[in-house]
């Protein structure tokens, strides 16, 4: 994976506010890049550091093998959940997910200007890398 667009991914992600998620997909479709693999690539390599919890499968589910943790941020940040999560939190039973259509992060136009500055950003790094010094492009 491009370190370019590791980046990319990990400064959107950057801009989803506690309390909110958004899906690989939408990540993939506000930089116009890449998809919902390409994005949860990224996500399990290099998101160690990043809001992770907030960027998850279009179904709502938290990144596998990560659910306890998760499920304590989403509390604590007020995360909108769907299902039955308090059993989950004494025995690691039960089915609850984050409720995307009610967490789905809605970017403002200001948000808008900071990823369209970033996915100009990789559109330009990835073109330059991909034009030899000749000019011929590959």
């Amino acid at each position: 994976m491009r370190n370019e667009y590791v980046q990319a991914v990990l400064a959107v992600v950057r801009l989803v506010p506690a309390g909110t998620a958004v899906s690989y997909g939408d990540v993939a479709e506000l930089l116009g890049s890449g998809g919902p693999r390409q994005v949860g690539s990224v996500m399990s390599h290099h998101g160690g550091g990043s809001a992770w919890w907030r960027i998850l499968k279009a179904s709502g589910h938290a990144p596998e093998g990560h659910e306890a943790e998760a499920l304590l941020r989403y509390l604590e940040e007020g995360t909108p959940l769907a299902g039955s999560y308090g059993s989950y939190l004494r025995t690691g039973e039960g089915r609850w997910r984050v409720d995307l259509s009610l967490a789905r992060w809605a970017p403002t136009d200001r948000d808008f200007d900071s990823i369209e500055a970033v996915a100009e950003d990789l559109e330009r790094r990835l073109h330059r890398l991909s034009v030899p010094d000749d000019g011929m492009i590959l």
